[in-house]
């Protein structure tokens, strides 16, 4: 059977009872692997990681939403991170022995699954998106769960499952099927948020900028720094160390220093063996150099 990755994002990133539950709910889970956690309080939001086929992937995902919901609820919810739901993505990755048609299929079997079980509407985005303009996810979240409503109501983006109208304290799901990406955070040491605002809008693919990288630009105020949040989605054509290089680089034009990065979730091992043999100007250094990665069957 193929083995997927799928990982839930969720607008909860403060109360840790809460993310201890729904960690737990979904380990449970016969098949399902929860290879990691990550909770942000200022972003409001938890990312989870999870591995196995696509069947106990889709109850994994079922017995999230449930559990969500008793406890999120957007009305009084203020993040950093744009959102429009309580479960607010889950994308499904194809890793060994699958294929971007068993993400796809499990992406959409989940989203049926959801929007009857739970009356919430989902949209299908990247990969598994119905339509082409609802590929982009940024597309597919833009107004957030504040806008909902009225963008439920124009034609186009009436949801693939379930209701045309939000659900009331949980919004919408984005459910859909990507190829592995990094999600990768640089924070600026300055609270000036236009700094990273005019960076993530210099370095994004969408903007001009570099090939695979989604940025915006957010305010951390309890800890007076700014953030530039991106995705990275093609990691052959723009690596970490580039990113880095790049926002140091724009950075410096406004007299900006980073002050640090963070990965978000789970990376794969050449991400950072790029990044390393890019800075310490190795001649050669893939995965076969990493002693762990050799001892893996």
């Amino acid at each position: 059977m193929p083995l997927l990755e799928c990982v839930p994002n969720i607008s909860e990133g403060r109360d840790l009872a809460v993310i201890d539950h729904l960690a737990t709910t979904m380990a449970a889970i016969p098949g399902v692997q929860l290879l990691d956690r990550h909770s942000d309080a200022v972003h409001h939001r938890s990312v989870f990681t999870l591995t196995g086929e696509p069947a106990p992937l889709r109850a994994a995902v079922i017995a999230l939403v449930a559990a969500t919901l008793p406890h999120v609820d957007l009305n009084h919810h203020h993040g950093a991170h744009p959102r429009i739901g309580a479960v607010d993505v889950v994308p499904f990755i194809p890793l060994t022995g699958a294929t971007m048609s068993d993400a796809v299929l499990a992406a959409r079997a989940t989203a049926a699954a959801v929007a009857a079980r739970f009356a919430i509407p989902v949209f299908l985005y990247e990969a598994a998106a119905s339509r082409a303009e609802r590929r982009a996810l940024q597309d597919v979240r833009r107004g957030q769960f504040e806008g909902l409503a009225d963008k439920l109501r124009r034609p186009e983006w009436q949801p693939d499952f379930g209701p045309q109208a939000p659900h009331p304290t949980a919004g919408a799901v984005a459910i859909g099927a990507r190829h592995l990406l990094v999600a990768y955070n640089i924070n600026l040491a300055t609270d000036r948020l236009e700094v990273a605002t005019r960076i993530a809008r210099t370095i994004r693919q969408s903007s001009g900028g570099l090939p695979g990288v989604q940025a915006i630009g957010l305010a951390l105020p309890d800890r007076g720094l700014v953030q530039v949040s991106m995705n990275l989605t093609d990691l052959d054509r723009t690596s970490m160390a580039v990113v880095f290089d790049a926002v140091t680089r724009e950075a410096a034009r406004d007299g900006v220093d980073v002050f640090e990065s963070e990965v978000v979730g789970l990376v794969p091992a050449r991400a950072l063996v790029g990044a390393a043999a890019r800075y310490l100007r190795l001649s050669e250094l893939t995965a076969r150099h990493v002693l762990e990665a050799r001892l893996l069957p």
